[in-house]
């Protein structure tokens, strides 16, 4: 897929990463369009800071050069929900268009939404997901603020992000989008779609403890009411995406949260942080480990935690090491945990044969 020069010009960065992934989703889904009632076809979309590149860039020609008049599509480049309304001009979709922003959980919101959209019936298909491009000064001295970014690791500059480990000192921030397509079983089968997994479940609560730092009883909230709404036990689990930062604090609270939802079944299930290759993408890393986590149950592999090479003691689970793994996973859960205590958990399931 190529961008047209007009969207290109009318649009940032995270609208741009939309378009591509979302088209991407829509190929992979053999969706045709031609063939839809696009009024009945949606769209969500998780961002943290929207437009970030193009609102900085604006400052930047009003104080520091001096710019009296700004360019007229400065406001849609800006807007959060740019990426859903540009996916909506780029395909015609004339169904709900929603954004959510809810920080590190805004796509997991994104597309649990999305997934109560089609159960209510407001919608045949949603596209839904998440996008990110938050790699703007200013963005990135508030991330640094917060003191949860890692120092880089000039020895080994892959392992500067390490979950679970006990020397991990802090996340490494990334960019991108990641969507997926949600329709009704039955109505996938008619068509002939191809199809990955399903969406069996989705919490979402509030910590309602603290800004930054991350609550257990919120977190263990949030996993329990996706497991209700999919209908699962503790004990169907067997995979876990986990938040996994890699901050001190975080990883802490998400294996105490675990075990709390699971009790003696969390030392049996596969947990694993891709953010340790990926990075953490912020509105876009719930959307981006629910297809991570949809690829684990399709093929029946477990992707792992890179670079835990020194395990803490504290975090002792199975947070698979260095390597994937090929194991049963008939359902997975992706845990999406924000700054601001917006707390979201999907939970997926193998289709029957």
């Amino acid at each position: 897929m190529s961008l047209p020069r007009a969207q290109i010009a009318t649009s940032d960065r995270v609208s741009q990463y939309a378009l591509l992934a979302a088209d991407a989703a829509i190929r992979a889904a053999g969706l045709d369009l031609e063939a839809e009632d696009r009024g009945r076809v949606g769209v969500t979309v998780g961002t943290s800071l929207g437009g970030a590149i193009s609102q900085e860039a604006a400052y930047a020609d009003i104080f520091c050069k001096g710019v009296s008049r700004l360019s007229p599509f400065t406001l849609v480049k800006v807007m959060y929900n740019g990426p859903a309304a540009q996916l909506g001009l780029r395909y015609g979709l004339a169904g709900p268009s929603l954004t959510y922003t809810t920080t590190c959980s805004s796509s997991a919101v994104s597309i649990g939404e999305a997934m109560r959209h089609i159960r209510h019936d407001y919608a045949d298909v949603m596209v839904a997901g998440g996008a990110e491009a938050l790699f703007a000064y200013v963005s990135i001295k508030a991330w640094l603020a917060l003191q949860v970014l890692a120092p880089e690791r000039t020895e080994n500059l892959a392992a500067t992000c390490r979950p679970f480990s006990r020397d991990r000192n802090g996340t490494v921030l990334g960019d991108g989008a990641a969507f997926v397509v949600l329709e009704e079983y039955e109505r996938a089968v008619a068509r002939g779609a191809p199809i990955y997994a399903e969406l069996a479940g989705y919490g979402v609560c509030n910590d309602s403890s603290h800004m930054t730092q991350p609550s257990v009883e919120g977190q263990a909230r949030a996993m329990r009411r996706a497991l209700e709404d999919a209908k699962l036990a503790p004990e169907e689990i067997d995979y876990i995406n986990a938040h996994g930062t890699g901050t001190q604090l975080n990883d802490l609270t998400e294996t105490q949260a675990i075990k709390e939802v699971f009790g003696t079944r969390a030392h049996a299930i596969a947990v694993s942080s891709t953010k340790s290759m990926h990075g953490h993408l912020v509105g876009t890393a719930g959307a981006l480990e629910l297809v991570i986590s949809t690829l684990a149950v399709k093929r029946q592999m477990v992707p792992p935690t890179a670079h835990l090479d020194d395990p803490d003691p504290a975090c002792d689970l199975d947070y698979v090491p260095h390597l994937g793994r090929n194991a049963r996973v008939r359902a997975a859960m992706s845990n999406s945990f924000a700054v601001g205590g917006t707390a979201g958990v999907l939970v997926l399931r193998e289709m029957a044969a």
